[in-house]
């Protein structure tokens, strides 16, 4: 009786919040609309979504704004779940699609891509996550398989080191590309690498959705395998879980997260990291109830960590990943030093 009461408060509690974290984005959302070197009062806000405004607010908001605005809510929900699914499969908090260097072979494959062709190539917004997917796949698997120990599983401390030092490994191989660059392709491989929503069209925005619509309810439909997986490998054995089946589908689901994010947003880090640990201290760690409150929180994330960038400084930008990179970098260190006490 006093479980059940337990989670029933637990649910109702989980309701409240993504009721109330979703106001809160819809309020960003507004407040995202009116940001900017080209200020749009609320009241031409509305005008303009009724079809009433000029050429030139048209302009800023259906063609710029809207599009930047929808891709960093779905970036800040793949990457959150992304993270979300890489804790509950290497029982380890710290792990993220940045840190474990999952981010950086995706970065490599994008790299590589506009390294040979135009990026302002029309194929570009669909051809770019499938090439961040193999280098985020094979990344994912070199560090799998280098984490894996015989006759014990992988260790979470192992994974996360291995991974930090691939990652290293493919960001100076990368770095040593990005030196080779025309000055053109510099220019946009500097600005991508650190986080600033590029791909703001329309086309980035079905580009992307696709990847989310259909993997992230299917992340949801495994909750309950995640919640056994992150207890422990012996508990999910006895339950009728097939444990090596069931992580490398979820690894893959993950890997297919952040390498499309990446691919159209750019080296945003720690939203994997903080969205799973502020959702898991609001909800507890049932993926179930953690999971929505997660991809809110990552949305709510990017979306602000943009419009901070984009009204911070006056005529010039600075990229969502650094604004994020500012409150992640304390966090991940907070994390540390309370993991080893």
């Amino acid at each position: 009786m006093n479980a059940d009461i337990f989670f029933t408060k637990r649910k109702k509690r989980s309701v409240r919040l993504i009721v109330l974290f979703s106001v809160i984005l819809i309020v960003g959302f507004i407040v995202s609309m009116n940001t900017g070197n080209y200020r749009l009062a609320p009241a031409e806000v509305l005008q303009t979504l009724w079809g009433e405004g000029s050429k030139k607010q048209n302009l800023v908001l259906f063609d710029l704004r809207l599009p930047r605005m929808i891709i960093a809510v779905l970036i800040g929900a793949g990457l959150a779940i992304s993270g979300a699914i890489l804790q509950g499969i290497s029982r380890n908090g710290l792990s993220d699609p940045g840190i474990l260097g999952i981010n950086a072979g995706a970065g490599l494959a994008v790299l590589l891509f506009v390294s040979y062709y135009p990026t302002t190539d029309v194929a570009s917004p669909y051809l770019m996550p499938l090439l961040a997917l193999l280098g985020a796949g094979v990344t994912a698997v070199i560090i799998y398989s280098l984490a894996y120990k015989k006759g014990q599983g992988i260790s979470p401390t192992r994974l996360l080191l291995t991974g930090i030092a691939v990652g290293a490994g493919l960001s100076a191989f990368s770095i040593i590309l990005t030196l080779q660059l025309n000055p053109r392709n510099l220019e946009f491989v500097v600005t991508w690498q650190m986080g600033s929503l590029w791909g703001s069209n329309w086309k980035f925005v079905l580009a992307l959705l696709p990847w989310l619509l259909i993997l992230l309810p299917y992340v949801y439909w495994k909750s309950k395998v995640l919640n056994m997986l992150s207890m422990n490998e012996q508990i999910a054995g006895s339950l009728g879980v097939s444990i090596n089946r069931e992580r490398l589908v979820l690894m893959a689901v993950a890997v297919g997260l952040a390498a499309s994010c990446v691919a159209t947003g750019g080296g945003i880090g720690f939203i994997g990291l903080l969205g799973p640990h502020i959702a898991r201290r609001l909800v507890g760690p049932n993926h179930e109830y953690m999971l929505p409150i997660t991809a809110l929180v990552g949305s709510l994330l990017v979306l602000a960590g943009d419009t901070i960038g984009r009204s911070i400084m006056l005529y010039t930008e600075v990229p969502a990943g650094v604004v994020i990179s500012l409150l992640g970098g304390p966090y991940f260190l907070y994390l540390l030093i309370r993991t080893k006490g």
